[in-house]
């Protein structure tokens, strides 16, 4: 049998945590998790309100709002209740972190300000081009020309 002092051992020596072996565990109260219907009419709530934050989260993506944002708090809402919503936020916030270490990459930062610098020197070229023919009349009441 695995004793606690044990498995201290060989998480120190592997640097895996208990947080990472660990299985997933509810975070409903105690006198929720006592009583089934009671826990599952708790975890359909979360399930509801993680889906209301995470629907309005792509809303958001089209609209103002920090739409990112919420999209992961909902789902960080999920992982308080389903295993499987706590794998792929861990998932994901191992994506973003590989990321954001990849951005402060200097070779990679370097070429994306190139690319986005000739790609404004392209777009300022065309409209200067546009202008340049048509001056500052719309697209919309462009006669045939």
């Amino acid at each position: 049998m695995d004793t606690g002092s044990d498995r201290g051992i060989n998480e120190s020596a592997t640097g895996e945590t208990a947080a990472e072996e660990a299985p997933h565990v509810s975070k409903a109260p105690a006198f929720i998790k006592a009583n089934r219907s009671l826990h599952l009419s708790w975890q359909v709530g979360v399930f509801v309100v993680g889906l209301v934050v995470i629907g309005a989260g792509i809303a958001m993506l089209v609209l103002p709002g920090p739409g990112w944002v919420a999209i992961f708090a909902g789902l960080a809402i999920w992982a308080t209740e389903f295993a499987w919503a706590h794998l792929v936020l861990r998932w994901t916030k191992r994506k973003v972190t590989e990321a954001a270490q990849k951005a402060l990459d200097p070779k990679v930062r370097r070429r994306n300000i190139i690319l986005t610098s000739a790609g404004l020197v392209i777009a300022g070229a065309l409209v200067g081009f546009y202008l340049w023919k048509y001056g500052l009349t719309l697209p919309w009441h462009l006669k045939d020309q």
